[in-house]
């Protein structure tokens, strides 16, 4: 299995030191059965007077910084080392249908937990939407989920245009299909929609991707922070779906945290003060590499808040 390094530095400048409210780091990734982390490291400039971890509504971990002097810089600098383990629903297993009247049914007993991650969050009016997801419903005899929801990442993947954006909110997914080109945020919610509209609940996953085999070449994605779908189907339990890629199953991607609305998985968010022009930018540097020939032991977790 792939043991994988991330480092994912992120630089506010202003013109003259400005003083900082609160902000919050959503940059480590979530431990479960395919993710097992090795180690973490977080360094932050100017030195923050306060930092700790919470986990958010989603279950996420978020580092929560607080600071009491002012800078020119805002520097923040996640280094994570993890074992991937990724796994691809098995066929055999996905065998959940469309209803007859083409939208699924989820079992009684499932629907409290799921029912944010199907309502829809994006008006349809003219049902283009819903209209574009029906299409790969079957005429004739059932409509397996597993295999609709491939065709959709592949139809995504193989029609739309791919446009680095990474800055602002994600397109309406009839702007999506309207342009059809996006970002992979923008691809992330079509799918996410799209599956909503069949009565499907789904997520919005924020990331990173990488590629563990060379016969893979580059992932779209690559560079900076990543994101995709995921669905949840009662057979498998919830499954990943990178429609910016054509992935199916956790194959690359590492996930950080899925949510019901994008702006929810936000890497790094808080406040400044200063004067309007004070700002001058930001940069983003994510690399994420593949230790092929190191053993995946576990190591201590470091935690670091370092001044300039």
């Amino acid at each position: 299995m792939p043991v994988v390094s991330i480092r994912h530095l992120t630089t506010y400048r202003y013109r003259t030191p400005v003083s900082f409210g609160e902000h919050r780091m959503l940059m480590r990734p979530l431990e479960s059965h395919d993710q097992r982390i090795l180690s973490t490291e977080l360094r932050i400039t100017p030195e923050p007077s306060l930092l700790h971890d919470v986990h958010d509504v989603s279950g996420a971990s978020v580092a929560v910084a607080r600071f009491d002097r002012r800078s020119d810089v805002l520097r923040v600098e996640s280094r994570v080392r993890l074992e991937h383990r990724p796994q691809t629903p098995l066929a055999d297993l996905a065998d959940d249908v469309l209803g007859a009247d083409g939208a699924f049914a989820y079992e009684t007993h499932e629907l409290p937990d799921l029912a944010r991650a199907i309502v829809r969050r994006h008006a349809d009016p003219d049902g283009e939407v819903a209209a574009w997801a029906r299409r790969f419903v079957r005429p004739n005899g059932p409509t397996r989920l597993l295999d609709l929801l491939v065709e959709i990442t592949g139809a995504i993947r193989g029609d739309f245009a791919y446009a680095l954006r990474l800055q602002g909110a994600p397109q309406s997914p009839a702007e999506t299909l309207a342009r059809r080109s996006g970002s992979c945020r923008d691809f992330a919610v079509l799918m996410m929609e799209a599956a909503r509209s069949l009565g499907l609940a789904a997520q919005f996953v924020s990331g990173y991707v990488y590629s563990a085999s060379p016969k893979a070449g580059g992932r779209t994605g690559g560079g900076h922070t990543h994101a995709w779908t995921r669905v949840y189907l009662p057979a498998c339990g919830w499954v990943e779906f990178d429609p910016t890629n054509g992935i199916v199953g956790a194959t690359d991607l590492i996930r950080v945290a899925a949510a019901c609305d994008p702006r929810q998985v936000l890497p790094l968010h808080g406040t400044w003060s200063g004067a309007p022009d004070d700002y001058l930018g930001m940069d983003v540097e994510v690399d994420v590499r593949v230790d092929a020939d190191l053993a995946a032991q576990p190591a201590p977790r470091l935690r670091v808040a370092q001044g300039r």
